[in-house]
């Protein structure tokens, strides 16, 4: 295998060294560098009593969480029941603002209610005892399928299959990847007959292709780029996989998508999953139903998927300006509150739309960095939030240390969620700063942080190329950062509806080589050095696609005086 020099380097700098991980990091071998769904703890309970149920023709719902992961996790386990033709199943997906994250005791009564047996979770239950304890009081059986970290005893229910427990090799799999290793183990598993003397598998039984599941990978890229799960081991070839099948999905919903995004099908990565797609799935539950988006993932009807997409896009903008003006408003709130060292802040208002509080979070978060939440009040009165980390703080620790003050909470190392009391709501802050004050602070990139040195000259089709070698990037293996050592700017424009992004054309004297820049998440004044015409300056940022003119640009991560 060919691997340039800089390859080379980009690589070692991911502790990627040996030229067996390198061919493994760069062409990842789906057979080899992914692991049997069996070796998940619980999997074959699990997978002994979805059958016995399809076996005794009982009701199965699929209990599944709101949000980009849940949703095509719940997909995947749909797809699964009508390939193999057992009708007796439902999905449920609980309203984000009238119901909220987690395994519900309401629900769980009106499943009974319509005769459901069996309940398998996606992206949720690890800790959810109660309602697990209930569905039994009601007669009802639950597995639980789930990737959330375990902060204590589990419930007593037929298997809790999460990668954090037992042994499995890889614990930082999705929600969705978590569904897709039970459709694995379901297809592998005895059906319980004979044929010529053998027993069969579920895949012989129903006559399903081999291979056939890896067409249910587009879902589990879009689910692990938009859970932003580390894109490491495991979940880098699942994502390098996964979207290889988004490109060429028969999905009729994700084309349709797609045909009003104007993405190139042939040519998605995942920052189309992260910055287009994603957000439009997210849109249905936040701003909607997200039966929605379960639709749109699931339709066979070009019609339908037409009708849906559209539906969704609107959705989205209306969900833009909603979150734009909760940003404003923390923002300046922000600045009247906390300095600018302030590591942790807390904001809210009884207006605010919880559903919407994640994304207004980390937007805050990007400006200022530490640890950001915000709350809001839902539709039945509950106070609830959401809260984003740069990294130095882990959201979920936080939490922990600070865990009487919370009805409930869960979350990442990197985002989370909670619902908290009137009462305690106005002294969060203060909890959460000593909780966090008690901590220690973890190691973050320090401005000026960079992979490798290029020249203007190089930000061109073939560097590019051959950076594209290390993708899907994400969590765990980000875009490479460059450094341009001197460059000259030579114009400056704002854009956006409040003109608080900025595009830069930088050049370079000795060459007259020139590139443009940009930037989508700060404002101009928050780089280190301010753009300004007729100035020089160091220059860091990723190289990107400029898919509005054609070629290719930065996208800036800081501007820093020479």
């Amino acid at each position: 295998m060919e691997i340039s020099e800089l390859v080379r380097g980009l690589l070692s700098r991911r502790g990627v060294t040996s030229d067996e991980d390198i061919t493994a990091f760069l062409a990842p071998d789906y057979e080899k560098h992914t692991h049997a769904p069996q070796l998940l703890l619980g999997m074959e309970r699990a997978t002994a009593r979805i059958l016995a149920a399809m076996r005794g023709n009982e009701r199965i719902a699929v209990y599944a969480d709101f949000d980009c992961d849940g949703i095509p996790g719940a997909a995947v386990l749909s797809d699964f029941f009508n390939k193999v033709g057992y009708q007796n199943f439902e999905v449920y997906l609980p309203h984000r603002d009238r119901e909220g994250y987690g395994f519900h005791t309401e629900a769980i009564s009106q499943l009974a209610s319509r005769g459901v047996t069996l309940i398998i979770t996606v992206d949720v239950g690890t800790t959810a005892v109660e309602p697990v304890a209930f569905a039994k009081e009601k007669g009802i059986d639950v597995i639980v399928t789930d990737h959330h970290e375990i902060t204590g005893a589990l419930p007593e229910c037929i298997a809790v299959l999460n990668p954090k427990l037992g042994t499995y090799p890889f614990p930082s799999l999705c929600g969705a990847a978590m569904a897709f290793k039970l459709v694995q183990a379901l297809l592998r598993s005895p059906s319980g007959e004979l044929r010529q003397g053998a027993a069969t598998t579920v895949r012989e039984k129903y006559g399903i292709p081999e291979g056939w599941e890896k067409w249910l990978l587009d879902l589990v890229a879009i689910a692990t780029v938009a859970d932003m799960v580390p894109l490491t081991g495991e979940n880098r070839v699942l994502a390098y996989w996964g979207l290889q099948v988004l490109r060429k999905s028969p999905r009729q919903g994700l084309v349709a998508l797609c045909n009003r995004l104007r993405l190139r099908r042939a040519e998605l990565t995942e920052d189309d999953i992260g910055f287009s797609i994603a957000p439009r799935i997210n849109a249905a539950s936040r701003m909607d139903e997200p039966d929605l988006a379960l639709r749109l993932l699931t339709t066979q009807d070009a019609a339908e998927a037409e009708q849906l997409a559209a539906h969704l896009e609107e959705l989205n903008a209306s969900r833009k300006g909603v979150v734009g003006s909760i940003v404003r408003e923390a923002k300046k709130h922000a600045r009247e509150r906390f300095g600018a060292h302030e590591r942790v802040v807390v904001l809210g208002n009884p207006e605010w739309k919880p559903a919407l509080l994640g994304l207004a979070a980390n937007s805050l978060m990007e400006e200022r960095g530490g640890m950001v939440c915000l709350w809001g009040r839902d539709a039945l009165g509950r106070i609830k939030g959401s809260c984003r980390s740069d990294g130095a703080l882990s959201v979920v620790d936080v939490f922990a240390s600070a865990g009487e003050s919370f009805v409930e909470y869960g979350g990442h190392a990197r985002s989370g969620g909670f619902s908290v009391l009137a009462e305690h709501v106005h002294t969060l802050h203060e909890t959460l700063a000593r909780a966090s004050a008690a901590m220690g602070r973890a190691e973050i990139a320090v401005s000026g942080a960079h992979d490798a040195l290029i020249t203007l000259r190089e930000v061109s089709s073939p560097l590019h190329k051959d950076i594209s070698r290390l993708a899907p990037f994400g969590a765990g293996n980000p875009k490479p950062v460059f450094r341009i050592a001197r460059a000259a700017v030579a114009q400056v424009k704002r854009f956006g509806k409040e003109k608080n992004h900025v595009e830069v054309t930088f050049t370079c004297d000795d060459t007259g080589a020139s590139a443009r820049a940009f930037d989508f998440f700060r404002a101009p004044e928050d780089f280190t050095q301010a753009p300004v015409p007729g100035a020089s300056a160091s220059v860091l940022a990723t190289v990107e696609r400029d898919s509005y003119r054609g070629g290719f640009a930065l996208r800036l991560v800081d501007i820093l005086p020479i």
